[in-house]
């Protein structure tokens, strides 16, 4: 199938094809047509499916057949809400690749960066808004921002947003919104919470699924090298070492601990850089950059700041640390394996974090292989230890308990509890649900 086939505006495949994509992949084949018919959609798809452009596509397309009335040029119709500073940068950058050869403006706003410059761009006009919930909510306290008119609002990893506290932030956001609009969720997994917020937000939604729900993705080959808590460092630039790493992403569930490896990876001879939430967003933007480039062969990331991380021919992830939550797991290893190549997960698991593991293979319903490495077998005589999160508080540790623990990021602010956001209104016919297969190892580029 091409792109011809969806449906689409001859300036979205030129611009399209001037990225050098001739085939889209599963989840764009059955989101475009449902998302330009108007229905709203419940989408599970992991990282590297090609969903940004599954919505940024169709949404063009629909701002721009039907121009906003007279007066209401360039009010915000389209609000695109992301869980992490990277991943709006990204989508932002997707709907000005995409809509290079359209009349649409687009901005996007976040937090870590002057609000100044975000102020005159909103003054300026803006049809299509990309943002993360909280500096969205500054906007609305000091009055620089109008959400009344917006006629589409996706939420990307949705799940993530959840995670990371963000439930009641989304739910002042909805009150914002005028209760006629088309909703796109795009979510790589399915927690409960996940579906109660699809329940009171969606109007008979198309359901797509592109891969098995909390699958890791496909393509990425799983392994855990058991060892001892105090030789993973050890481990990490021995395996960086012998094999001739030369990108590796590194995560780790803490920001002290990202620090702090960042420094032990450089003192071993290896290049690193650590990006977290307490960096600066040019701190960030230049770490991620020089990682992109190869400048720096090691980058070591907490959960919440590599959602967003886009690189599709990234080799090597590796778990110094497993996560509290499980799916957070599938997050991770998402960043390799991408738009059709081959990936490689290692997880260095030491015996703190055996009920982790085993929550991570419940959750994926099989067990992942265990290959020691010569020389750093582990000491049957040390004993496991509680795990604490960043804030000192016990995690799931060996125990393997609180699969839904807040990580140290999350700690202190409350994703549970509240009360679901009022379903927008109006009825829509009722739709089928759709599935779909994973993409191709080979063949025609598509768009991520």
């Amino acid at each position: 199938m091409s792109f011809d086939s969806l449906g689409l505006l001859a300036e979205l495949r030129r611009a399209v094809a001037e990225q050098g994509y001739t085939e889209p992949t599963p989840v764009q084949t059955q989101a475009i047509p449902a998302i330009l018919a108007g229905r709203d959609i419940m989408a599970g798809a992991q990282t590297g499916t090609g969903k940004t452009a599954g919505f940024t596509l169709p949404m063009l397309q629909r701002l721009h057949a039907a121009p906003a009335p007279a007066g209401r040029s360039h009010a915000i119709r389209a609000l695109v809400l992301t869980p992490t500073r990277e991943l709006a940068a990204q989508v932002a950058e997707s709907v000005r690749t995409y809509g290079k050869h359209l009349p649409l403006r687009s901005a996007v706003i976040f937090g870590g960066v002057k609000i100044n410059p975000q102020i005159d761009a909103l003054r300026r006009g803006v049809d299509i808004l990309v943002a993360t919930p909280g500096r969205l909510l500054d906007h609305v306290s000091q009055r620089t921002i109008d959400l009344s008119r917006v006629e589409i609002l996706v939420l990307d990893e949705a799940d993530r947003m959840l995670d990371m506290g963000f439930i009641r932030d989304i739910r002042r956001i909805l009150a914002l919104l005028p209760a006629a609009r088309q909703n796109l969720l795009f979510s790589a997994t399915f927690p409960d919470e996940i579906k109660q917020l699809a329940d009171s937000l969606l109007d008979s939604p198309a359901l797509i699924e592109v891969a098995r729900r909390n699958a890791p993705a496909e393509r990425v080959a799983q392994v855990v090298h058991p060892v001892d808590r105090e030789r993973k460092r050890e481990l990490l630039s021995h395996l960086i070492g012998t094999n001739g790493w030369r990108q590796v992403l590194v995560f780790m569930r803490t920001k002290h601990g990202a620090n702090r490896l960042s420094e032990q990876l450089a003192r071993d001879g290896i290049s690193a850089a650590a990006i977290h939430g307490n960096k600066s967003q040019g701190a960030r933007t230049r770490a991620l950059g020089d990682f992109k480039q190869g400048a720096v062969r090691v980058l070591v990331a907490t959960d919440i700041a590599a959602r967003g991380i886009d690189i599709d021919q990234l080799p090597h992830v590796v778990n110094f640390e497993l996560p509290h939550v499980p799916e957070d797991y599938v997050h991770r290893i998402g960043r390799t394996g991408r738009a059709g190549n081959e990936g490689e997960a290692l997880s260095l698991v030491c015996v703190d974090e055996h009920g982790l593991l085993k929550d991570i293979e419940r959750l994926l319903k099989r067990d992942i292989p265990r290959v020691v490495v010569p020389g750093y077998a582990p000491d049957p005589s040390i004993r496991a230890e509680p795990i604490l999160n960043g804030r000192g508080r016990q995690g799931a540790g060996a125990q393997g308990h609180g699969r839904r623990s807040p990580s140290a990021a999350t700690a202190g602010r409350t994703g549970h509890a509240a009360p679901r956001p009022q379903s927008k209104g109006g009825p829509r016919a009722a739709g089928n649900r759709a599935t779909g297969g994973s993409g191709r190892s080979s063949g025609p580029r598509r768009p991520a």
